[in-house]
């Protein structure tokens, strides 16, 4: 929740302006109230536009919640799912992810499917059991084929909005694994899959993480709101 009208414009305006310079693709998700506001500015730009949930349901008495269709309707292409802080803060679970990947995936929006450990998890050396449990419950529910339009990010919750981040040497040992386990279901599809990584990815540490081999680009939390920073990361993939 770090937007109002006016910062929503500013920040859009200037990715815009700078766009040109990028060759790498820009997704920006911005909250449900700003997603018509995205719309109309990026309209005719290389600038995507993705929301940062949905609900599992098509329709129905479903008060304070959205639908895939309601954000097809203003524009949106993708869709962010399984956020750490919507793991953490409210509660969702491994099947709930998976059946948000499902009813995205049937919509024909793009999932930015979210994975990730602990800081917990990570001391006790269970960073592979926890990732491959979360890709494990999407591949049972949609398949491995299904990932041919789904995005795999990363995000190790210890590294998110605190301004430590994975060495890129943790990054890719991690993003390796992704692919391996991908590979194991098929392995064009997960040479295919781009993997992001985003744990408090910023301009100062995006090339060496983004020259990474198995790290394909970012999910840019708080860097994302200045678009000089997010730009820079842009230009740095």
């Amino acid at each position: 929740m770090n937007a109002s009208k006016e910062t929503a414009s500013t920040l859009i305006m200037g990715i815009l302006a700078g766009l040109g310079e990028v060759q790498a693709q820009a997704i920006v998700c911005p909250p449900y109230p700003y997603l018509s506001q995205a719309q109309a500015l990026a309209a005719h730009s290389q600038l995507h536009i993705g929301a940062q949930d949905l609900n599992i349901n098509a329709a129905g008495a479903f008060t304070g919640e959205v639908s895939a269709e309601m954000l097809q309707d203003f524009g949106a292409k993708y869709v962010i799912v399984g956020h750490s802080e919507r793991r953490q803060l409210y509660g969702e679970s491994d099947e709930v992810v998976a059946e948000k990947i499902q009813t995205a995936v049937t919509a024909g929006l793009i999932p930015l499917f979210c994975i990730g450990e602990t800081l917990s998890e990570r001391e006790s050396e269970a960073t592979e059991q926890v990732l491959a449990q979360q890709i494990n419950a999407v591949i049972e529910r949609v398949g491995i084929q299904a990932f041919a339009n789904i995005i795999v990010a990363y995000e190790p919750v210890w590294a998110i909005g605190t301004g430590v981040t994975a060495t890129p040497a943790q990054a890719q040992e991690t993003h390796s694994f992704i692919r391996d386990l991908l590979a194991r279901h098929d392995s064009e599809i997960a040479q295919a899959t781009p993997i992001l990584y985003g744990g408090s990815m910023n301009p100062g540490n995006a090339p060496e993480l983004l020259a990474c081999e198995d790290i394909d680009g970012g999910l840019i939390g708080g860097a994302s709101l200045k678009s000089e920073d997010f730009l820079q990361i842009c230009k740095a993939g």
